[in-house]
């Protein structure tokens, strides 16, 4: 289970990052001059760097959110994840913000059972 959290934790973080820059800097910045016209002009240096942010990121993170999913899957199944918890984690990878909340509720979830599993057995 322990080996299964590293590329979880990897990946969540990445992903994390990511979705922050794109929703919160390139979306913003390519579609401006929507928002604020006058203020953001059409076809300008914003509207250019938000629009390569947009493109580039956006497909990044698209094939880094897959590859979080599958982390975050097999650390599931590992962990004996109740199909709740699964399914909030992963959904969770969606949302700016609240992917790091979960992660870190994965994380403690993960450890709380590592410190209790030995005593078990």
């Amino acid at each position: 289970m322990k080996t299964a959290l590293r590329p979880y934790r990897i990946m969540a973080n990445i992903v994390g990052v990511l979705l922050i820059v794109l929703v919160l800097v390139g979306l913003p910045l390519h579609y401006g001059h929507l928002l604020f016209p006058g203020v953001l002009p059409e076809g300008g240096a914003a509207e250019q760097t938000g629009a390569w942010i947009s493109q580039y990121l956006g497909v990044a993170h698209g094939w880094l959110y897959m590859m979080f999913l599958i982390a975050a899957f097999v650390l599931s199944r590992k962990a004996s994840w109740d199909l709740r918890f699964t399914v909030v984690t992963l959904l969770c990878g969606t949302v700016p913000i609240l992917s790091f909340w979960a992660e870190r509720r994965a994380t403690k979830q993960v450890q709380d059972q590592l410190v209790t599993e030995p005593a078990a057995a």
